[in-house]
Protein backbone atom coordinates (compact mmCIF):
# COMPACT_ATOMS: atom_id res chain seq x y z
CA UNK A 1 0.00 0.00 0.00
CA UNK A 2 1.37 3.41 -0.94
CA UNK A 3 0.21 6.60 1.01
CA UNK A 4 0.45 10.18 -1.43
CA UNK A 5 -0.24 13.82 0.54
CA UNK A 6 0.10 16.67 -2.10
CA UNK A 7 3.33 18.65 -0.90
CA UNK A 8 3.33 22.05 -0.33
CA UNK A 9 5.97 24.29 -2.12
CA UNK A 10 8.30 24.21 0.62
CA UNK A 11 8.24 20.37 0.08
CA UNK A 12 11.23 18.78 -2.00
CA UNK A 13 9.25 17.28 -5.00
CA UNK A 14 5.67 16.41 -5.50
CA UNK A 15 6.54 12.45 -5.46
CA UNK A 16 6.54 12.29 -1.79
CA UNK A 17 5.04 8.67 -0.44
CA UNK A 18 5.13 6.77 2.13
CA UNK A 19 5.66 3.03 1.65
CA UNK A 20 4.75 -0.67 3.82
CA UNK A 21 8.41 -2.05 4.52
CA UNK A 22 8.85 -4.46 2.11
CA UNK A 23 11.54 -7.68 1.17
CA UNK A 24 12.25 -5.38 -2.11
CA UNK A 25 13.09 -1.99 -0.03
CA UNK A 26 13.54 -3.63 4.25
CA UNK A 27 17.48 -3.88 3.21
CA UNK A 28 17.74 -0.66 2.21
CA UNK A 29 15.59 0.63 5.04
CA UNK A 30 18.33 -0.97 7.12
CA UNK A 31 21.25 1.18 5.85
CA UNK A 32 19.05 4.56 6.61
CA UNK A 33 21.14 6.95 8.94
CA UNK A 34 20.36 9.65 10.69
CA UNK A 35 23.27 12.12 11.59
CA UNK A 36 25.41 11.17 13.68
CA UNK A 37 24.89 13.76 16.87
CA UNK A 38 21.34 12.30 16.53
CA UNK A 39 22.10 8.33 16.61
CA UNK A 40 21.87 8.23 20.65
CA UNK A 41 19.03 10.07 20.03
CA UNK A 42 17.01 8.03 18.17
CA UNK A 43 16.85 4.39 17.66
CA UNK A 44 17.58 2.58 14.05
CA UNK A 45 15.81 1.54 11.64
CA UNK A 46 16.22 -1.89 12.22
CA UNK A 47 15.60 -1.95 15.87
CA UNK A 48 12.38 -0.11 14.86
CA UNK A 49 11.37 -2.87 12.05
CA UNK A 50 12.15 -5.64 15.15
CA UNK A 51 9.95 -4.01 17.23
CA UNK A 52 7.09 -3.65 14.58
CA UNK A 53 7.41 -7.07 14.18
CA UNK A 54 7.25 -7.93 17.96
CA UNK A 55 4.08 -5.68 18.13
CA UNK A 56 2.53 -5.86 14.86
CA UNK A 57 -1.29 -5.28 16.28
CA UNK A 58 -0.23 -1.41 17.17
CA UNK A 59 2.75 -0.98 14.90
CA UNK A 60 2.27 1.24 11.41
CA UNK A 61 5.84 1.76 9.76
CA UNK A 62 6.06 3.56 6.70
CA UNK A 63 9.08 4.18 4.24
CA UNK A 64 9.04 8.37 2.90
CA UNK A 65 10.25 8.35 -0.93
CA UNK A 66 10.85 10.94 -2.64
CA UNK A 67 10.14 9.43 -6.25
CA UNK A 68 12.37 6.40 -6.05
CA UNK A 69 14.83 7.67 -3.21
CA UNK A 70 14.23 6.41 0.16
CA UNK A 71 14.81 9.52 2.27
CA UNK A 72 13.23 8.38 5.80
CA UNK A 73 11.14 6.02 8.14
CA UNK A 74 8.12 6.77 9.99
CA UNK A 75 6.34 4.42 12.37
CA UNK A 76 3.57 5.72 13.80
CA UNK A 77 1.72 3.77 17.00
CA UNK A 78 -1.75 2.59 17.93
CA UNK A 79 -2.61 0.67 20.78
CA UNK A 80 -5.99 2.37 22.09
CA UNK A 81 -6.22 0.43 25.24
CA UNK A 82 -2.33 0.85 26.43
CA UNK A 83 -2.77 2.26 30.10
CA UNK A 84 -0.75 4.95 29.38
CA UNK A 85 -2.37 7.67 27.85
CA UNK A 86 1.02 8.50 25.76
CA UNK A 87 1.08 5.17 24.01
CA UNK A 88 -2.27 5.26 22.66
CA UNK A 89 -2.01 7.08 19.57
CA UNK A 90 0.93 8.95 17.69
CA UNK A 91 4.55 8.63 16.99
CA UNK A 92 7.39 6.22 18.35
CA UNK A 93 9.92 6.75 15.69
CA UNK A 94 11.01 9.06 12.98
CA UNK A 95 14.15 9.02 11.16
CA UNK A 96 15.11 11.19 8.46
CA UNK A 97 18.29 10.30 6.55
CA UNK A 98 21.26 12.34 7.48
CA UNK A 99 21.43 14.04 3.67
CA UNK A 100 18.33 14.38 3.44
CA UNK A 101 17.14 17.01 6.99
CA UNK A 102 16.10 19.91 6.86
CA UNK A 103 14.20 19.55 3.32
CA UNK A 104 10.49 19.08 4.39
CA UNK A 105 10.67 15.11 4.28
CA UNK A 106 10.14 15.25 8.45
CA UNK A 107 6.97 17.02 8.11
CA UNK A 108 5.92 15.50 5.60
CA UNK A 109 6.04 12.13 7.31
CA UNK A 110 4.20 13.96 10.74
CA UNK A 111 1.61 15.00 8.46
CA UNK A 112 0.87 11.07 6.94
CA UNK A 113 0.88 9.70 10.14
CA UNK A 114 -1.60 12.66 11.50
CA UNK A 115 -3.74 11.78 8.32
CA UNK A 116 -3.59 8.16 9.52
CA UNK A 117 -4.91 8.96 13.16
CA UNK A 118 -7.26 10.99 11.82
CA UNK A 119 -8.48 8.06 9.29
CA UNK A 120 -8.65 5.87 12.68
CA UNK A 121 -11.13 8.23 13.81
CA UNK A 122 -8.68 9.69 16.41
CA UNK A 123 -8.12 14.07 16.85
CA UNK A 124 -5.62 13.55 19.17
CA UNK A 125 -1.19 12.50 18.70
CA UNK A 126 1.55 12.17 21.05
CA UNK A 127 5.08 12.12 20.51
CA UNK A 128 8.39 11.44 22.46
CA UNK A 129 11.92 12.60 22.26
CA UNK A 130 14.90 12.36 24.33
CA UNK A 131 16.24 16.08 25.45
CA UNK A 132 18.98 16.86 23.85
CA UNK A 133 21.08 19.46 22.04
CA UNK A 134 20.06 17.96 18.11
CA UNK A 135 16.86 16.77 19.84
CA UNK A 136 14.18 16.92 17.57
CA UNK A 137 12.07 19.21 20.43
CA UNK A 138 12.11 22.46 17.63
CA UNK A 139 10.82 21.02 15.30
CA UNK A 140 7.91 19.46 16.66
CA UNK A 141 7.36 22.86 18.61
CA UNK A 142 6.93 24.29 15.21
CA UNK A 143 4.47 21.62 14.28
CA UNK A 144 2.38 22.39 16.59
CA UNK A 145 2.98 19.79 19.44
CA UNK A 146 2.76 21.05 23.01
CA UNK A 147 4.92 19.38 26.15
CA UNK A 148 2.06 17.81 28.60
CA UNK A 149 4.08 18.34 31.73
CA UNK A 150 4.90 14.07 31.86
CA UNK A 151 8.63 12.44 31.60
CA UNK A 152 8.47 8.33 30.19
CA UNK A 153 11.52 6.98 30.64
CA UNK A 154 13.51 10.16 30.06
CA UNK A 155 11.60 11.07 27.44
CA UNK A 156 9.28 14.55 26.82
CA UNK A 157 5.88 13.54 26.11
CA UNK A 158 4.25 16.14 23.94
CA UNK A 159 0.53 15.93 21.97
CA UNK A 160 -0.73 17.54 18.84
CA UNK A 161 -5.05 17.92 18.51
CA UNK A 162 -5.51 17.58 15.01
CA UNK A 163 -7.36 20.97 14.46
CA UNK A 164 -3.66 22.26 15.38
CA UNK A 165 -1.66 20.70 12.90
CA UNK A 166 0.48 23.40 11.18
CA UNK A 167 1.57 20.79 8.50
Amino acid sequence: MTSTLSSSSSSPSSSLRLEKITPDNVAAACRLQVRPDQQDLVAPVAWSLAEAYANPEMAWPRLVFDGDELVGFVMGCFDPDNPIAAYRCGFWRLNIAADRQGRGYGRFAVAAVLAEVRRRGESRATVTWVPGEHGPQEFYLKLGFRPTGEVLHGEIVAEIHLSEFQG
